[in-house]
């Protein structure tokens, strides 16, 4: 019995396979647009088909509980903890201050050590001391332990505005580029380095156990960068409006989960002035708006061809509480029992395809809307990094390209497409031509 409670309390002692049964909705969109009412509405739905469901808010100014009109409810329950709020459906809104106490607490404890030392005042150091990126890899130890107890059909996350939400992707990447690159050299130097540093200086340096913190905090995520691009599992639901800013930014989001390999199957245009209820309509001042939204989603489905693109009326009254939500639900979806279901994946392009004729090998990775101006690619023997903007991503190389030469890269389409040939040539750095 001592044995089993350790093994549960221990989520590092075994990395079991991810479950591919389960579903993974990612919600993301620009501030404003209804993301989270959306991701709501589709868990809900998800429940009443009796899909066990839970609704996960990794967005810091958390709404969540407002949209199912809880919040008192939620104030008296165990803070971060999931919440029922009716059959099969679960919410939960991270609390990052918890989670640092439970994950957390040598990593920010050295931190907010740090900043006490250089002056900072003890409550102002703890709150530096939350470093940004946290709540993304708490959300991601979420999703794997979700994954791993096999105890829910659906896994939705709301997650931040798109600068945010591109962090939370990135995140695996980024961690895994650390240990490889950085994470041992640093323990090693910090080892050597702490007995003269405490002669010379009153700074801290990290000592073994934020070391095996983060070492252990990695081990917990391992493999959860093959759910984010596994098309099977994780699928991402762009929220969008019928303006032109808006749409901008959509199609921006779309390249960059394209670039971390992550399948977008559905676009949503919310809150449009078309196609309103019965016995609803515009008042004369906002006539104009009819038009401007009938020529953006023209040019938002011209776009996203191949991608669904579903639509939601302008609601004639916030939507918050269970019905509302299902009133949406059935915008969006369609009657219960006749309508589409909300889980199912769309399936799409995959993001990497390799074609090789004699000693010739194409590397091909979809990037839909990129401009070769704000493209720069770096080609070493094992891996690929690829800048677009303040976006990058190390992309291993397959064995199978692993030496071989990289002769020249272009767009071709919506796609970035590099050609190797056999050697062991220096690396190449370039911003691709166009068509080259």
């Amino acid at each position: 019995m001592a044995k089993k409670a350790e093994a549960e309390n221990d989520k590092t002692v075994s990395t079991p396979r991810h479950r591919r049964d389960a579903r993974v909705l990612i919600f993301s969109g620009k501030g404003g647009v209804g993301k989270t009412t959306v991701a709501a509405a589709t868990g809900l739905r998800a429940a009443r088909q009796g899909k066990k469901t839970i609704v996960l808010s990794v967005d810091v100014a958390h709404s969540l509980a407002d949209a199912f009109d809880v919040t008192e409810e939620i104030k008296r329950h165990p803070r971060g903890r999931p919440y029922r709020v009716t059959d099969h459906l679960e919410i939960q809104e991270i609390d990052i201050q918890e989670e640092i106490r439970t994950h957390w607490k040598d990593v920010h404890g050295y931190f907010s050590l740090l900043f006490t030392q250089t002056g900072i005042e003890n409550v102002l150091a703890e709150e530096l001391a939350i470093i940004p990126g946290m709540e993304d890899v708490i959300a991601l130890l979420y999703l794997q332990q979700y994954l791993h107890e096999h105890d829910h059909d659906v896994i939705i996350l709301d997650l931040a505005p798109t600068g945010e939400s591109l962090r939370f992707v990135s995140m695996p990447d980024t961690l895994n580029w650390y240990m490889r690159k950085v994470f041992r050299f640093e323990r090693g130097l910090t080892k050597l380095a702490r007995p003269l540093a405490k002669r010379i200086a009153d700074l801290p340096l990290p000592d073994e156990h934020y070391f095996r913190a983060i070492e252990g905090i990695w081990g917990r995520l391992e493999g959860v960068d093959q759910v984010l691009i596994d098309h099977d599992v994780t699928s991402v639901r762009l929220v969008t409006n019928a303006e032109k800013m808006v749409f901008e930014e959509t199609k921006r989001a779309h390249l960059y989960f394209s670039l971390y390999g992550v399948n977008v199957d559905e676009v949503i245009v919310n809150k449009l002035f078309l196609d309103l209820p019965q016995g609803e309509s515009l008042p004369p001042s906002l006539a104009r708006w009819t038009d401007t939204h009938r020529r953006t989603l023209a040019a938002i489905r011209d776009t996203f061809q191949g991608i669904p693109v579903s639509t939601i009326p302008f609601q004639s009254d916030e939507v918050h509480g269970i019905d509302r939500l299902e009133r949406l639900g059935r915008d969006l979806y369609g009657t219960l029992g006749q309508g589409r279901d909300p889980t199912l994946a769309t399936p799409t392009e995959p993001p990497f395809r390799i074609e090789t004729a004699g000693d010739r090998t194409t590397f091909t990775i979809r990037l839909p809307g990129v401009k070769k101006e704000e493209l720069e690619l770096f080609v070493e023997e094992t891996e690929i990094l690829v800048m677009i903007g303040s976006q990058k991503r190390h992309i291993p190389l397959p064995k199978g390209l692993a030496g071989k030469r990289p002769e020249k890269a272009g767009i071709e389409g919506d796609a970035l497409v590099i050609a190797f040939r056999r050697g062991h040539e220096s690396p190449l750095s370039t911003s691709p031509e166009a068509g080259a």
